[in-house]
This record gives structure tokens, sequence and C-alpha cells, in this order.
């Protein structure tokens, strides 16, 4: 596993430097790059590569705070590859490579622990739970990435080597959306598995995770409804998806770091 990890640390490392520098170079963001896609694509094999023998190790998936981190921050990478390969959009790449890195890193510190035996419907819930959390995380950049050029067109600085990585405002806030939508659908089907099949709610410490998941959810489809009835847009829906995702981390990842690393408890 450790040496799964440290090439897919490298080769994240390598694809982040790549894009940045051809995208500061040409003065372009949104142009593809073959070689900084390749090794994209090896960091999430590797990445991937160190998961699949921490499972053969624990006999099972490890939904630990640090490997829960690093398993969302691998679909954050697989879909920003997805996202730069189709759209030519490689900043975001640039940002969030360095981010798996660093949560894969954490995840070999901390090392791996013994996986509770979980029925295919837990994994199924577990699955989709990583998922919407990696797409509504994705979200969350993409909205600062729209803020930071909105504020920047504001100001009049047409010089800003930012504004030349990114796509043109209006696509990005439609990829903003499309991701929302995706996420919003994900976190939904996330939910409901956690309700049919997820049992002894206040026994497993989840009481406080379902609720400000479900307030997450409402705020995010709130967000969406605002969006096609009124045409919600700018500093707005950043707001929003902003005040969203930071819900939505408190209920998984806030309550897993107080419950598994202050109080010493598994929940």
């Amino acid at each position: 596993m450790t040496a799964a990890a440290i090439l897919s640390i490298l080769f994240y490392g390598l694809a982040s430097w790549r894009l940045g520098v051809r995208s500061a170079a040409d003065g372009r963001g949104t142009t593809r790059n073959g070689l900084g896609l390749l090794l994209g694509l090896l960091a999430l094999a590797s990445h991937m590569a160190a998961h699949a023998l921490a499972i053969g190790q624990t006999g099972g998936i490890d939904l630990h705070f640090f490997s829960a981190l690093s398993l969302v921050a691998f679909g954050m990478a697989a879909m920003s590859t997805t996202v730069a390969w189709t759209r030519s959009f490689e900043a975001l790449g640039s940002v969030v490579y360095p981010i798996a890195a660093l949560a894969l890193l954490a995840h070999v510190a901390a090392g791996t622990q013994q996986a509770p035996t979980l029925g295919w419907q837990l994994q199924l819930h577990a699955l989709l739970a990583l998922l919407a959390y990696a797409t509504l995380a994705i979200a969350a950049v993409l909205a600062l990435m729209l803020w930071t050029q909105e504020r920047a067109l504001r100001q009049r600085r047409l010089d800003n080597p930012l504004l030349r990585r990114l796509p043109p405002l209006t696509e990005l806030e439609q990829l903003l959306f499309r991701t929302i939508g995706a996420g919003f659908l994900l976190l939904t089907a996330a939910l409901l598995t956690g309700v049919m099949f997820v049992e002894n709610l206040f026994a497993q410490h989840l009481v406080h995770k379902t609720v400000l998941s479900v307030l997450s959810w409402v705020v995010f489809g709130a967000l969406l409804v605002g969006r096609i009835r009124y045409g919600w847009r700018g500093r707005r829906a950043v707001r929003w998806t902003l005040w969203a995702m930071m819900l939505l981390l408190l209920a998984f990842f806030g309550s897993k770091f107080m419950l598994e690393l202050v109080l010493d408890k598994t929940g």
C-alpha cells in the first residue's frame, strides 16, 4: 500500500505542476494537456491500488476518518480528470490533485484500521454517500473559482492571469449547477438508502449526521429550485453552495473527527 501511495502522490504532484505550468505559460487554462492528464490517470490508478491493497489487509472498506477523506479526494480527482478531458478545463485538476495527494498522505500516515463487516445494503449507502460528498466538494471548488472570476471582472482586472485559465463565466456557472444537480441526486439516494438500511440510529451516533445532511440537502435543493424558477446565479449561488457544503462537511467529517479522533469512538 505504501509504495502505491508514494507513486500516486508523486504522480499527483507532477500532474498538478504540469497542468499549472502549461496553463501559466500558454495563458490558457482551457486547452487539453495530454501529458498532464496522463500523469493524472497514473495518479488515480496508483491511488486506487493503494486502497485496494488496504482492503486486502483489512478485509473490507476502511471508512474511518482519514481513509474516507482519501476516498472522497480520489472521487474528486477522478471527476476533475474527466472534466479536464471532456471540457478542456485543466485549472480544476491543478487545484484538486494536490488535495488528493495530501488526503492520501494523511491516510498513509494514519495507517489502516480493521474494517467492520458490512452487508451490501450498507456498502451501497456508503458508496453513494462518498460519491455525493466528492461531487458536491467539486461543486464547492467550482463555486470558489466562479466567485474569484466574477470578482476580478467586477474590479475590471482583465489582466488577471486567472481569467485566462478559467472557462467563460457562463460556462463555468453552467458546469457548477450541473455538478450540483448530479451531487444532489447522489445525496438524495444516499439519504434514502440510509433511512432504509441503517438501524439503531441513536445507538450509532448518527442523529447529528442525519440532521446536518438533511439540512445540506434542503439548501442544495432550494438553490436548484431558485436557479430554475428565479435564475439565481453569481454570488448568491456561490454563498448557498458553500453554506450547503459546510453543513455536509460537518455532517460527515466533522462528526467523524469528533467521534474517532477526539472522543476515540467509532460511529
